[in-house]
């Protein structure tokens, strides 16, 4: 820098500046007053609830420019007493950072090198910085150094180029990027160094395109938020071409490298090609609405021209480009495991389980999957074990064809094997709404809507209360999946090998605070096999009874297994998800302040969506195999669409909804738990309400009035497409909110945002650690509880566990299903969790809004300690006691692996 004065800004205050002189005070006024060749050396203050307790910061040092010889005599020059002012010439540079990948194979190391060759003849990466004002003179510069580089294999690389602007180009708003290269790479920061204004970052975690396939240039904009009304005039072309650019024209086939964003029908779940056993219905349209899905514009099939053709695996299935699983999330745990589990683990399970070990014959054949492990019959391929990573849980024989499977043992056994069989444990793992039950379906069809459950099948488990008296101190709670499942029962129960009733469950809050199941309501249709439709179990009173019961609690958690699965988790939080997602990157721009509060909440979700629709909810997919409903599964799922509501997704009006709270507005959320020790809820709301203040924070900063929230174009477009495209089939339901005011806008993004990190937490991330012991939660049962007038009664008598064991899932469909939810339970080594982001220090060029996240993090800290700390009191029995596991699913952090805690920021599992 020479005798130049040194500027330290400190991001505190935006405005404030400390300068140090080491000129005399001529030459600092000069040069404060052009303001064109002053580089400061900025040091933001950033902290991470990672680093320690929450508050606690770290430096972050930004590279800063050198001055060239020439600038600096271009500064002296102009800044002679007297000298005529003129538009000065001078240098700035651009830092450019590109992650690469970790590994590669032949071909990739050998277009590389060609590329560092090709670079010689011009064939080489070009930008164009351009300026917030109009300029017609924008300028261009070639990266300098990426043939130096092309043998660095650090993870990160750092290029550089110069740009020669002119001293009244202003401040830098964009940067275009041309890739001249064979390959494309990915771009994650741009830093432009030499402005008065300091350094410029541009935040890009995108990936550029060879121009061989993508002609035009790509467009990154800086940090700075706008408002579509406050676009500078310089990038309101910009702006407008880069969005244009995402939405495409809805046609053609979708190549792997495009970054287009549309919507269509899931119309590619089946492959009727196949035969008609793989035939499934479309969802999506009036007769079976559902969200839309991200369109690939595959062609149809050969014998329907409604269905999609089908890229089966491990061919990869389109999304857009930046959508997809960067390296280090495809060789960790979830995706790489997922892959090696789909197309290695579940073939290699159905060669080795024969026919005659198709069945448990004992609870020692579960306990042994998690001590000794499964036999599985490599023969030949024991090469496959290298292509599953996971090293700690397959290993190979010596000497032997065979390899071992071995599981690990889920954590509702940590505390207590048996707390599974404990009624008290059935009651803690279903907290759902309140009593009475009664159905919505047409009585014409599914017979009377009034429940068979009477008042004489509880009345002597109440600890004395009256049933009125118990229902109006609250109680009475009813777990029901009546009508979800009673429509389908006719064609569930003639599958092969699936039986199911719809259930309803009565419990009873005693005054302990916790609750007990004191009914059992199990309804087939009236045409069923059985002349008794309804039938009601209570607990146990002798040996043969409590054999029935805990029958009909396995059929209940099979019920809340499937509904679990189909409804409240890959529905609400997954399906749902994705319209709001394709609508943000269509309609509202990367500079959108909005788009910039949702980007981490909407990572890697339509990667997942689309694995999902390949592998998992497909015609004879994982789910289909491992659920009761069978090929019916989706459809249930779009029958359940029917009945969702935005309006009514937000943790607190879900607790209203399901009878789990009151409104009361002199309670801290504005409503009553009427269970007090309901973790899910009591951890809920405090993530609830830290989201929605960080939310009314920034939505306060940007839109002071309501009416910019009106006047904004590309909000109002993103909230109506949303709506009107990506949820088409309810678009008319007079449900929807509104979005006029700052409140409005508030609720929504809050909404989002909860399911996207919390609410998709609680219902993923304890799929293994609860249902890895497949009798604590079985995802499918193949026999009705027997009845006295039942052929198999006698058998059930003689042996009454055999019976339970044949009941549930098969070996095959166990260690399966195990498999996957192991899969899915797990976190990646690159998770990113509420209160982190991304490059935190430069996400968002707005100081204030910086510093509101930080205090958002800290508050995201401290609710993690505020559910430790109830972990460890008594007085809470519903999360602490003996064999009792701690409620740890909305605990914010957490290390790699399957720990049944940890919210990540987005739907990446």
């Amino acid at each position: 820098m020479g005798a130049f004065s040194i500027f330290e800004r400190s991001s505190s205050s935006s405005s404030s500046s400390k300068v140090l002189l080491n000129q005399s005070t001529f030459w600092q006024n000069k040069l404060l007053q052009q303001k064109k060749f002053l580089v400061p050396v900025q040091q933001r203050r950033v902290h991470s609830r990672k680093a320690g307790a929450a508050g606690v910061r770290r430096g972050i040092n930004n590279p800063v420019a050198a001055l060239s010889e020439d600038l600096v005599k271009g500064a002296a020059s102009s800044a002679v007493p007297g000298a005529a002012e003129k538009p000065v010439k001078f240098k700035v540079r651009a830092v450019l950072t590109v992650r690469k990948n970790i590994k590669e194979d032949f071909k990739e190391t050998l277009v590389n090198q060609f590329d560092a060759l090709t670079e010689k003849i011009g064939r080489n990466v070009v930008l164009e910085l351009v300026g917030t004002e109009v300029d017609p003179s924008n300028r261009e510069a070639v990266l300098k150094d990426w043939s130096k580089k092309s043998n660095v294999k650090a993870e990160r690389v750092h290029y550089t180029a110069e740009f020669l602007v002119d001293s009244n180009f202003g401040t830098p708003g964009a940067i275009t990027v041309a890739n001249k290269h064979q390959k494309e790479f990915f771009l994650e920061t741009i830093t432009i160094e030499g402005f008065a204004c300091g350094p410029v970052h541009f935040q890009c975690n995108s990936w550029v395109q060879s121009t061989k396939d993508h002609p035009g240039k790509r467009i990154f904009f800086a940090n700075q938020p706008y408002l579509p009304s406050e676009t500078p005039a310089g990038l309101r072309a910009l702006r407008e071409k880069e969005l244009k650019d995402i939405r495409g024209t809805g046609k053609g086939v979708r190549k792997l490298s495009d970054r287009i964003y549309d919507y269509d029908v899931y119309n590619d779940l089946g492959n009727p090609d196949r035969g008609s056993e793989f035939v499934r219905p479309s969802l999506g349209g009036e007769q079976r609405p559902y969200p839309r899905r991200c369109r690939t514009g595959r062609l149809p099939t050969d014998t329907d021209m409604h269905a999609e053709s089908r890229i089966e695996k491990p061919l990869p299935i389109y999304v857009p480009r930046d959508e997809q699983f960067e390296e280090s999330k495809q060789d960790a745990f979830s995706a790489g495991r997922l892959q090696g589990v789909l197309h290695n683990l579940i073939p290699l399970l159905k060669a080795s389980i024969s026919a005659r070990n198709q069945d448990f014959s004992g609870f020692a054949d579960i306990d042994s999957l998690y001590s000794e492990g499964l036999l599985l019959n490599l023969g030949l391929k024991d090469g496959l074990l290298k292509k599953l990573p996971l090293p700690n849980v397959v290993s190979k024989i010596q000497e032997s064809s065979q390899g071992l499977l071995k599981y690990n043992s889920p954590k509702i056994l940590s505390r207590d094997k048996f707390a599974w069989l404990r009624d008290d444990e059935f009651a803690r793992q279903a907290l759902a709404g309140a009593f009475p039950p009664v159905s919505n379906l047409d009585p014409k069809i599914y017979g009377p809507q009034e429940s068979a459950l009477k008042e004489e099948h509880i009345i002597g488990q109440l600890d004395g209360m009256s049933v009125q008296q118990a229902l109006e101190e609250n109680k009475l709670y009813v777990l029901d999946f009546h009508d979800i499942y009673l429509p389908f029962l006719d064609r569930i129960n003639a599958l092969d090998g699936r039986k199911s009733y719809a259930t309803r469950t009565i419990f009873f809050l005693n005054s302990l605070g916790t609750l007990k199941p004191i009914a059992i309501e199990l309804s087939l249709p009236p045409s069923g096999p059985s002349p008794r439709s309804k039938r009601v179990l209570t607990p146990a009173a002798d040996a043969t009874s409590n054999w029935l019961w805990q029958l009909a609690k396995a059929h209940v958690c099979s019920n809340d297994a499937g509904v679990h699965q189909l409804v409240n988790h890959w529905l609400r939080t997954h399906a749902c998800m994705e319209p709001f997602i394709l609508a943000a990157h269509r309609q509202l721009s990367a500079m959108h302040p909005i788009y910039k509060l949702l980007d981490p909440h909407m990572r890697y979700t339509l990667e997942i969506n689309a694995l999902a629709r390949q592998n998992l909810i497909n015609a004879d997919g994982v789910i289909e195999s491992c659920f009761t409903p069978g090929r019916y599964c989706m459809e249930m799922s779009a029958a359940a669409y029917k009945n969702w509501r935005f309006d009514k997704e937000g943790l607190p009006a879900d607790l209203i909804r399901r009878g789990m709270a009151v409104p009361d507005p002199t309670q801290p959320h504005g409503l009553k738990l009427l269970i007090e020790d309901y973790p899910y809820a009591a951890d809920g709301l405090l993530i609830w309400s830290a989201i929605e203040d960080w939310v009314r924070t920034y939505v306060n900063h940007y839109y002071p009035n309501s009416s910019q929230i009106c006047d904004d174009k590309e909000l109002q477009s993103w909230y109506a497409e949303s709506i009107n495209t990506g949820h088409a089939d309810l678009r008319h339901e007079s449900w929807w909110p509104t979005l006029s005011n700052g409140d409005d806008l508030v609720s929504i993004l809050t909404t989002i945002i909860w399911l996207a990190s919390a609410q998709h937490a609680a219902l993923n991330f304890g799929q293994y650690p609860y249902g890895g012991y497949v009798p604590n939660r079985p995802p499918l049962m193949r026999r009705l509880v027997p009845d006295e007038n039942d052929p198999e009664y006698t058998s059930f008598l003689a042996g009454p566990h055999k019976y339970f064991l044949l009941a549930l899932p098969s070996v095959l469909q166990a260690t399966k299903y195990m498999a996957v939810v192991d899969t899915l339970s797990t976190h990646s080594p690159d998770e990113e969790y509420l209160g982190e982001r991304q490059q935190p220090w430069i996400w968002s060029g707005d100081g204030e809004i910086t510093e509101a996240f930080f205090e958002f993090s800290a508050e995201i800290g401290r609710i993690e300690k505020e559910i430790e700390k109830r972990n460890s009191d008594p007085s809470r029995r519903n999360r602490c006691g003996a064999g009792v596991l701690p409620y740890e699913l909305l605990v914010p952090s957490s290390e790699p692996g399957v720990t049944c805690k940890g919210v990540p920021n987005s739907v990446s599992i």
